[in-house]
């Protein structure tokens, strides 16, 4: 079978549209050390409702982490996936660092830990100079792209790099040009930019003009928060990588499947509605909580979940219980569990990609 990897080390697993989450990395509460049994808990409980692993991103902290951590995550990621049955759920692994050098580095050794793509942002260190420079950033992603033995991401997170934003141009340059490049993370929620690019490569003339170095492997168009993701099904892009899966798994993979049905199925449409306002209002008021927010709830849900590693602080014991309590998050805990207590089949024509036999729970 064909190989991702420099060695041939493991099969290829495309990436289709859905939802991915940005899988948080626990720490263990006095050395903070990985917490690896509740890291692997989490995986396995996220790809089981049908979302994607995304590790070693922000909400990762990424920043906080060494080479050599990295690899745990997602050599530990994939034997827990794969003893759970799910060879199939391919592993996304945060890359982007200080220099091209580094990432490239980095790219090359998440393949052979067994990640399927990366996804890589700009340094935001020197963003004076980058963020005005096209043609500098647009040499980055390229080389990037190029040295990668797996496909890559574009990952647009102004908040987060010192406010470098792409534009839609640039990334459907880079789209047009490098066929290793798979997608593109818009976590500046931009709507426009999302129905620009995704205007351009999810018309048929491109995906056979320029097919990606896996041919079997579209460039997706994703959302980096959620409470727009049945607009944008309706704009064709592809889903969605957002902090909420963590939170709301089954809802949110519930929610991309009646987004694509709808657009077949009128009739669908408005329970899509009513589920994307519960998903909105719980994003917006989850998303503010940051990191340890998210961790806050997962400790209230699962019994785990921790505080980040320093310096970041943790969330306060007050402001954590009023986000537990609050009614937006509420809303949202409420169809999570009415959606991950039922076992329904999908749609025959529109079975998410990481769907989970009904034998599995």
């Amino acid at each position: 079978m064909a190989a991702n990897g420099s060695g041939g080390a493991h099969p290829v697993r495309t990436l289709k549209p859905g939802i991915y989450a940005p899988i948080p990395t626990f720490f263990l509460p006095d050395c903070e050390d990985l917490d690896l049994p509740s890291f692997q808990t989490h995986v396995i409980r996220v790809a089981k409702a049908g979302v994607g692993p995304l590790l070693a991103g922000s909400l990762g902290e990424a920043h906080h982490l060494s080479h050599a951590e990295r690899t745990t995550l997602i050599t530990t990621a994939r034997k827990a996936l794969d003893a759970e049955g799910l060879t199939h759920v391919p592993i996304i692994a945060g890359t982007g660092v200080g220099s091209t050098r580094e990432t490239i580095e980095l790219s090359k050794q998440a393949a052979k830990d067994g990640a399927d793509a990366a996804i890589v942002i700009a340094s935001g260190y020197f963003a004076g100079v980058l963020a005005g420079n096209k043609k500098a950033l647009k040499q980055f992603w390229a080389d990037v792209a190029e040295a990668s033995p797996i496909p890559v991401i574009i990952y647009n997170f102004p908040g987060s790099c010192g406010g470098i934003d792409l534009d839609s141009e640039l990334i459907t340059e880079l789209a047009t040009e490098y066929p290793n490049l798979v997608g593109t993370k818009l976590t500046c929620g931009n709507v426009g930019k999302l129905t620009r690019i995704a205007a351009t490569v999810s018309q048929p003339l491109f995906v056979s003009s320029h097919p990606r170095k896996d041919s079997d492997e579209p460039f997706l168009v994703l959302g980096g928060y959620v409470d727009f993701l049945v607009p944008s099904i309706f704009a064709n892009a592809h889903g969605a990588i957002t902090g909420l899966a963590n939170v709301a798994p089954y809802t949110l993979a519930k929610l991309f499947e009646l987004a694509v049905a709808s657009l077949k199925d009128r009739e669908v449409l408005p329970e899509a509605q009513r589920i994307q306002g519960i998903v909105a209002e719980a994003d917006h008021t989850i998303a503010k909580a940051s990191i340890a927010g998210t961790k806050a709830l997962l400790e209230r849900l699962y019994g785990y979940g921790g505080n980040p590693r320093r310096p970041l602080p943790p969330i306060e014991p007050q402001a954590a219980q009023a986000l537990w309590d609050h009614p937006h998050t509420q809303a949202l805990v409420k169809l999570e569990r009415e959606f991950s207590g039922k076992r329904h089949p999908c749609r025959q024509g529109l079975k998410l990609h990481y769907a989970v036999q009904a034998e599995e729970l």
